[in-house]
């Protein structure tokens, strides 16, 4: 039977620390799985969920943006972390207005992310009043009625902020940019800012789309694979999968990270008899243990050793007729990293030359090279150039628009991806807001709108007096937890689209409101009939998803009717667009995705095949590059950069635990890397703790220093952790505290989390 929602919460005294593995998934990532859908759904909703999760007639995983293959499907076409989002979404528990009327918005606050997760599903729309200590009952009508209400009542459309989370479908971020543009406003911040919106800038400005020019069938075409700043045993488990498949066709894999992460290491398939019973498969072949922030460093001296091997046997290394053809600067590159100082790289990096040359060899030797990377990259103040220097090496070997090559940004949220296809964007191009206001007859706002940190500094400044946030726990997921959180206090309402309890319900305006939404798991009712949705994975392949379970409650509405049912009260019954055709019927709103969003003619047909559809993208298609500033593919030139760390101090990073998706908490066991019922942890390098003067175990608090302001997170335990030395790691939403809100990447503006200086106590 599933278990009660816990009544006590985190109790970091019980925290167990053992020996890190070097290994993941396995058998025990199967008991794992059943254990948490049994105890949240019980063993019949277990069977029922599982089944459908990621399959053609079910419903894409409300996790990670991995994409499902082509063609044949497994029976289990899951991993752990997704099991356990499911089991989240699906639970039985409930979270009544018994509930709210027995806990103060006081007492909430003072629990955990994990406690308040654990609750189980929103069931009614809520309402706290000014001044009120309860959240209560209000109608939908009454809610959306208020929200509207204030909505009029400003000063400016600009006055309002209008947050999205990555699980938006395609359908609701259409209608939501639509709601926002008509309402006046391009004030669409959303989680790509804090994640990969560094990948998109420098995408954008080497080849012409900031997306990834690699699809999951080339991963299995590949001759090497270089996995960077990411850990897929944790973050995108069903990669490892992907990853074994290469191994296994003759690939090989270079791992480039601070931790020795179990998934980079060995991977113990549980579909497999090899993963089973034996040893399971080695995954990297180089282990590159890099410093924080020294990719760049490691990558421009890669392509120095690239260009002198170039030099020196010409036609051996560069790809000559696609640089001729097809490229932009390459001159100006070779010149650029032709000279290099060999002790700020290996300074920068912690790695030795004879490492690096040996990766480089392997580079120079592949003919079709994937670069994959994520979350480790995208959040340094130099991300930007990080990422064009990778594009470059791909650029000066050919490897994109071939089989088996390319660039892969591997998106986190499943649908973050789509949700910036749709529109969510505050400086969409005029391309689109033209299309959009061709296609509706409405005027559509130019002015580019606020991004996350810029909408938090607008809050705090009184210039953002309603938050609205499509999914996701805005507070917990951005930087600066103290600055976040006054934000949100500053405004006079704030309102959010949510299935469960989260942190953003708790720190809120002078009145608040909390909006219940289906799940993706659960049946869309409409009156047109049973509805589907449609995401976009993190290799542009866009494809239906079926919620098959009866809904946590009958007042619950579609992100849809929510979105269709504000804009009518707030914009009028007679406002040009049909508001009540796309509450109605879903495909309304495809024929109109068919008509504005670029690639995706004939939408209601595409996504009804089996696999959906693959969006355009010419450099990966014909080896087009249209979208830049030169009609080709731009080499970049970028000064060499590395994160300096005063003495005495070690360079932080947030992270996640294996058991929590971005900010949801799903238990308290970090198995891979040891660290079991507790999460105020932080691994330091047992030389640098000797330094530090702190012992293993020893209790400390993190405190960042950035300008001339210091932020402090009280009761963390030193784990000695073998990782990079000079470097350290906690997790978040707990150390995001430390992270300065202005302290962010140069062009993309995302928060700097695996940049922290700081100081133990």
């Amino acid at each position: 039977m599933a278990r009660k929602a816990p009544r006590h919460d985190i109790d970091e005294t019980e925290l167990e620390v053992g020996k890190p593995k070097d290994w993941a998934a396995g058998v025990t990532g199967v008991t794992v799985s059943l254990r948490r859908g049994l105890e949240q759904m019980g063993p019949g909703r277990t069977v029922r969920t599982l089944r459908l999760l990621n399959q053609r007639e079910g419903f894409d995983c409300p996790g990670c943006a991995w994409p499902e293959a082509q063609g044949h499907r497994k029976l289990a076409e899951f991993c752990e972390n997704g099991a356990k989002a499911v089991a989240e979404e699906a639970t039985k528990r409930r979270v009544t207005r018994e509930f709210f009327a027995t806990h103060s918005v006081a007492e909430l606050a003072d629990k955990t992310d994990y406690w308040l997760g654990q609750q189980g599903r929103l069931t009614e729309p809520m309402v706290l009043r000014a001044g009120a200590s309860h959240y209560e009952p209000i109608s939908w009508d009454g809610a959306l009625e208020l929200l509207a209400s204030r909505m009029r009542a400003l000063p400016s459309p600009d006055d309002a902020i209008f947050y999205t989370s990555g699980r938006t479908s395609n359908e609701a971020a259409f209608l939501y940019q639509l709601l926002v543009r008509s309402f006046g406003t391009n004030n669409l911040p959303d989680c790509s800012n804090m994640c990969h919106e560094s990948s998109g800038a420098a995408l954008s400005q080497t080849t012409g789309i900031g997306k990834g020019s690699v699809s999951l069938a080339d991963i299995g075409e590949a001759d090497l694979i270089i996995v960077i700043g990411q850990n897929p045993g944790t973050n995108h488990p069903r990669m490892l999968s992907a990853l074994e498949e290469a191994k296994r066709d003759g690939a090989r894999i270079i791992a480039v990270n601070p931790l020795p992460e179990a998934g980079l290491l060995r991977f113990k398939n549980p579909q497999n008899v090899r993963g089973v019973v034996g040893k399971g498969t080695q995954l990297a072949d180089e282990f590159c243990q890099i410093k924080l922030g020294g990719d760049l460093a490691l990558f421009q001296a890669i392509g120095h050793l690239l260009v002198s091997w170039e030099q020196a046997a010409p036609g051996t290394i560069v790809d000559e007729e696609f640089v001729a053809e097809r490229t932009h600067g390459f001159a100006e590159y070779a010149e650029s990293v032709r000279e290099l100082d060999w002790d700020r790289v290996l300074a920068a990096t912690g790695m030795s030359k004879e490492q690096i040359v040996r990766v480089a060899r392997m580079i120079a030797d592949s003919e079709r090279t994937i670069y994959c990377w994520a979350m480790g990259l995208t959040q340094h103040k130099h991300s930007v150039p990080t990422i064009t220097e990778i594009s470059n090496l791909a650029l000066l070997r050919g490897m994109i628009g071939k089989p088996g090559a390319g660039l892969c940004p591997v998106r986190g949220h499943s649908n973050v991806q789509g949700d910036r296809t749709m529109g969510i964007w505050e400086k969409m191009p005029e391309t689109f807001l033209s299309a959009l206001e061709t296609e509706f007859g409405i005027p559509v706002p130019r002015k580019h709108g606020y991004d996350t940190v810029q909408a938090i500094n607008a809050m705090r400044a009184g210039e953002g007096k309603v938050f609205l946030g499509m999914g996701g726990n805005f507070v917990s997921a951005t930087p600066d937890t103290d600055a976040s959180s006054a934000a949100l206090r500053s405004c006079q309402l704030t309102a959010h689209v949510s299935t469960k309890l989260n942190r953003s319900h708790v720190v809120h305006g002078t009145e608040a409101l909390i909006l219940p939404t289906l799940g993706r798991t659960e049946r869309d009712q409409q009156a047109g009939g049973e509805q589907f949705v449609t995401v976009e994975d993190s290799m542009s392949a866009v494809h239906a998803s079926r919620g098959r379970l009866d809904p946590a409650s009958e007042q619950l509405r579609s992100e849809v009717s929510i979105l269709c049912g504000l804009a009518r009260e707030l914009l009028g019954a007679d406002h040009a667009v049909p508001w009540g055709e796309f509450e109605a019927d879903y495909d309304r709103i495809r024929d109109r995705i068919a008509k504005v969003v670029p690639g995706c003619t004939d939408y209601n047909a595409k996504v009804r095949q089996p696999d959906g559809f693959v969006l355009p993208h010419p450099p990966r298609d014909s080896r087009e590059f249209t979208g830049t500033s030169t009609g080709k593919a731009n080499f970049v030139v970028n000064e060499f950069t590395a994160p300096e760390i005063p003495e005495g101090r070690l360079l932080l990073q947030t992270l996640r635990s294996h058991d929590q998706y971005n900010t949801t908490i799903y238990g308290l066991s970090d198995r891979y890397r040891g660290i079991e019922d507790g999460r105020r942890v932080v691994l330091v390098n047992p030389d640098d703790a000797a330094a530090q003067g702190v012992a293993d175990g020893q209790l400390v608090d993190l405190i960042s220093e950035w300008e001339d302001h210091e932020r402090r997170a009280k009761g963390f335990r030193v784990v000695h952790y073998p990782t990079a030395q000079g470097c350290a790691a906690a997790y978040f939403p707990e150390a995001n505290a430390l992270v300065p809100l202005n302290s962010v990447a140069d062009k993309s503006n995302t928060p700097t989390s695996k940049s922290i200086v700081i100081r133990l106590e």
